[in-house]
């Protein structure tokens, strides 16, 4: 596949995982400038001996770096848990960023906090088990072979990420452009949550310029439907508004 588009797509991934979790997925987006890459969050370098102090001000902090690397705004897409050191980004450089592509997730609202009854003495939190995934999110799509390789290559998320609120306070990030990639939920029912006023989804209410993709699978569709999810990239990198 070959892009439309000459902005750099940073891919970020969620809970547990690495730049690796990406790996089918770029091999369908490479293009001759290689302007596609992914990064592995601090915390989740399984090599890094203080990865269990970082926060989600070092992960915000290295996404900075990533796009600094560039000397244009980039498209960063962002799976799962990777929605709240982004939406720091986009808080507090909105410049930086052309677009966002939420991948089965999106915008997390002011002073979110993923597991605000984590207790503060636990320094991780490992993959649990598939049974309990399976209750929080949805597996479909993976087979035993891909289950496998996810468990072996997890990287326990770290307590204090799990435990920092979200601070957002610049309303220009709601202002960047915008793609929803919804795949265990319906994109429609995604806005008639936002509509309403369901606490996971209020940010999306707000955002100015928003585009939704469906693609039907579980939550982790870059190895469920990794080529279908890569165009899905490539279509809203290539958006000129």
């Amino acid at each position: 596949m070959s892009t439309d588009t000459s902005r750099p797509i940073i891919l970020i991934a969620g809970h547990w995982l690495g730049a690796w979790a990406w790996d089918e997925v770029l091999e369908h987006l490479k293009t001759d400038d290689a302007r596609a890459i992914a990064m592995t969050l601090p915390g989740l370098d399984a090599d890094d001996p203080e990865r269990t102090a970082r926060t989600l001000d070092d992960q915000a902090t290295a996404i900075l770096g990533a796009i600094g690397h560039h000397d244009q705004p980039v498209i960063l897409v962002a799976h799962s848990g990777a929605n709240a050191p982004v939406s720091l980004v986009i808080d507090r450089h909105p410049g930086l960023v052309h677009r966002v592509v939420w991948v089965d997730s999106g915008p997390v609202a002011p002073g979110s906090v993923f597991a605000p009854d984590l207790p503060d003495g636990l320094a991780e939190l490992p993959l649990p088990s598939f049974d309990v995934l399976a209750q929080q999110a949805s597996l479909e799509g993976l087979n035993a072979e891909v289950l496998e390789r996810f468990r072996a290559r997890a990287v326990p998320e770290p307590g204090p990420v799990l435990r920092q609120p979200v601070k957002l306070t610049n309303e220009a990030r709601r202002n960047v452009r915008t793609t929803l990639v919804c795949c265990s939920i319906p994109g429609a029912q995604v806005l008639e949550l936002a509509r309403t006023g369901h606490a996971m989804f209020a940010e999306v209410a707000e955002l100015e310029h928003l585009d939704v993709i469906d693609l039907p699978t579980g939550h982790w569709p870059m190895w469920s439907r990794p080529r279908d999810l890569a165009m899905a990239i490539h279509a809203a990198a290539s958006q000129t508004n």
